[in-house]
């Protein structure tokens, strides 16, 4: 048995399952597939009329029907974060084997982290009061607002009565929800663990703010899959997003024993804070770096053994500036030999969600040997001189992982991953046995 436990003696924990719905498709599948052919799932907002505003284009989930996952009168009274999570829960659930039912409820838990949760149900019912009073409020609509409502909502989807958790920690959250479920298992709290992160914030209150703070990039709204440029010269600004990821966490004896397909593990995870500002990060990089050494220390790995780092890389100037001083001060000169890249690129920002699906998309990458690039990396920021996989995906194997997610309040998650070789492909989309 002392092949399932880590170097600290602790239960291991891998993955079993994953969904996800994104800008890049609706499915964990169909995102990576779009990921890493560098196709851009940023277009003109369609969600409301945002002709008036300075950006004018974002990362919406396309062609989402949640009827297709659930009752549509639960539906209606669902935030958007809520349905756009149990979709992913189910797919996950059914890529672990679990589509029929967990095996044991009381050691089946939830982690799902979100930044501003049903951000949208609750202007409404304001919409509502000020112009028809507070007769014609909706009742569920306060509810539906709670960030801990899309971890309710998978609970009860999946019957599970182990613990239950929410992670707000802006864009560090879905990063840092991963790391939490993962200590649950490992403290023996539960076996399996549905974690993830969910933002459904594509509104025109949520762009009007980020706007206001001069955060976004306004040059492309007539050639929009251009427009998110990490690590380039000439980046302007984040492009919003919304997106969920959700994987299915589970003790590796556990998953062995009844022939689950493992796609990779979670060797380590940490989270630091800058103490600096609300919204710069620390020009030194020292609240990233920490994170980073403090997940490479859980992991019981040095810094020459990491792979590959799929960057927070937002498209901001200060932000991927920072990140690369972070990293170079982290891996000193293997820093100019490991491979860097930035999803968001092609899918934008999604705030809470966004690191859990850069976590699937490492799964993925650790799986198939292949790394997603950073598009519309044209023209090199001396600033940011690292290896960028500019533009096309690199057939590279790989054994490890590092996932960066840095966030408004100066919260830094990072998160260790590693490959299992077991013979399957997540790219199979089959259920294990």
């Amino acid at each position: 048995m002392t092949q399932y436990l880590d170097q600290r003696g602790r239960p291991r924990v891998v993955v079993t399952g994953m969904g996800a719905l994104s800008p890049l498709g609706n499915s964990a599948p169909d995102s990576w597939r779009s990921a890493v052919g560098g196709v851009s799932g940023i277009a003109r907002i369609t969600q409301f009329d945002a002709s008036d505003y300075p950006c004018q284009i974002a990362g919406e989930v396309k062609d989402f029907d949640p009827k297709q996952y659930m009752d549509f009168k639960e539906a209606r009274r669902m935030s958007r974060a809520s349905q756009l999570t149990v979709a992913a829960a189910v797919q996950a659930l059914e890529m672990a084997g679990f589509g029929n039912g967990v095996p044991d409820k009381e050691r089946t838990g939830v982690v799902i982290g979100t930044g501003m949760g049903g951000f949208e149900k609750a202007n409404e019912n304001m919409e509502i009061l000020r112009e028809r009073g507070i007769g014609k409020v909706n009742p569920f609509a306060l509810s539906a607002s709670l960030p801990n409502m899309p971890s309710h909502h998978v609970s009860l989807l999946a019957g599970t009565l182990g613990p239950i958790s929410t992670v707000v920690a802006a864009c560090a959250t879905g990063t840092q929800s991963l790391g939490e479920a993962t200590e649950f298992i490992r403290r023996g709290t539960a076996d399996v663990i549905i974690a993830g992160g969910v933002e459904g914030l594509i509104h025109p209150g949520a762009l009007a703010g980020f706007s206001a703070m001069r955060a976004l990039a306004t040059s492309f709204n007539d050639c929009p899959e251009r427009a998110s440029r990490p690590f380039d010269l000439h980046r302007e600004g984040f492009i919003l997003s919304e997106g969920v990821g959700v994987v299915v966490l589970e003790r590796m004896d556990q998953a062995v024993a009844r022939g689950a397909t493992i796609y990779a593990e979670v060797l380590g995870h940490a989270s630091s804070s800058d103490a600096f500002h609300v919204a710069a990060p620390d020009p030194d990089g020292d609240g990233a770096l920490r994170a980073m050494r403090w997940a490479l220390g859980d992991a019981g790995l040095e810094g020459e053994q990491l792979d590959y780092v799929n960057a927070h890389g937002s498209s901001t100037p200060i932000n991927d500036q920072v990140e690369t001083l972070a990293i170079k001060r982290l891996l000193g000169e293997y820093a100019y030999e490991i491979a860097v890249s930035s999803t968001k690129s092609v899918m934008g920002h999604a705030m809470g969600g966004t690191g859990a699906l850069e976590a699937i998309f490492c799964i993925y990458a650790l799986y198939e040997g292949l790394l997603p690039p950073t598009i519309n990396y044209e023209t090199p920021d001396p600033e940011c001189d690292l290896d960028y996989v500019p533009n096309v995906a690199r057939r590279v194997p790989i054994r490890t992982a590092m996932s960066n997610s840095f966030g408004l309040g100066g919260q830094n998650a990072c998160l260790v991953l590693g490959r299992v070789d077991n013979g399957h492909s997540p790219t199979d989309g089959e259920p294990a046995g």
